[in-house]
């Protein structure tokens, strides 16, 4: 696998049971799952942690480490620290003061409680997701999306869109490796001032974006010599047989009643 590819490609071969579960069901149920995260209440934290507990219990049968698992999940702590502020702008129940300058901060306990519950909530979510793309092709989860009954043309913009991204990492690469062989010096700082560099950059990314430019019309050339119509041709997926359709009604009204059990509690 090249380096391009390693950096974008999510997919782990594996044998384990959640590797072996269908796309299409693995598909819709995460989708369900992280609804039904998002949609419990702030203080029902139990449910929260049921929610958790059943997701690591798929994280501990699906062979992905689970440093790269935590690994991947950090990318929501910087989304989430938006709501931050939340903790001082929404009315509540005053916790604590903090007296920056002329102002005055107050934290209040609903906005503590809306802002643990946001990071809670987008955390699993995350997760939760990671783990879909961590044990399913992309090819798979492609067509989980037309079982879905999602436009075949926008399918068809997402698998281009992936598929071209590592053509865009591989031109990248291509630019700075003619970047490196051109310095003048060894080590980080070579090839002159951090203005020179600025300047430098800036026509990289120019070049890179003509390239790219000119490497997609060749393309979408080849595609259509060897009869692109404008979506993609697959290949008809095999239906749900009836034990599948059973676990996935299974899996949705669960999660519907926790979420209903949530709504009533709390």
């Amino acid at each position: 696998m090249s380096y391009s590819t390693s950096l974008l490609e999510r997919y782990r071969e594996g044998r384990s049971r959640l590797h072996r579960v269908d796309p299409r069901v693995k598909l819709v149920a995460t989708l369900a799952f992280i609804a039904a995260v998002t949609a419990t209440p702030p203080e029902a934290w139990p449910v929260l942690l049921g929610l958790a507990v059943l997701e690591w219990t798929a994280v501990s049968q699906s062979s992905v480490p689970v440093l790269s698992v935590l690994r991947r999940s950090a990318v929501a702590v910087p989304f989430v620290l938006i709501a931050a502020p939340s903790v001082f702008t929404r009315p509540g129940e005053a916790l604590a003061q903090y007296h920056i300058f002329s102002w005055t901060l107050t934290a209040s306990r609903e906005g503590l409680v809306f802002f643990v519950s946001v990071l809670a909530k987008s955390w699993i979510s995350v997760i939760a997701a990671g783990l879909l793309v961590s044990t399913t092709p992309f090819e798979d989860l492609l067509r989980a999306l037309r079982f879905l009954r999602l436009p075949r043309l926008l399918v068809a913009v997402v698998s281009s869109m992936y598929r071209y991204s590592f053509v865009l990492v591989e031109e990248a690469q291509r630019l700075l490796r003619a970047r490196v062989s051109r310095s003048a010096g060894g080590g980080r700082r070579s090839g002159g001032p951090v203005s020179w560099r600025a300047k430098v950059v800036g026509g990289m990314v120019g070049s890179l974006f003509i390239r790219t430019y000119e490497r997609s019309e060749r393309i979408h050339q080849a595609m259509l010599s060897r009869g692109y119509t404008g979506v993609l041709p697959t290949v008809t997926d095999v239906p749900l047989s009836v034990g599948r359709w059973v676990v996935l009604m299974g899996i949705l009204l669960g999660l519907a009643a926790v979420e209903v059990f949530a709504a009533v509690r709390w």
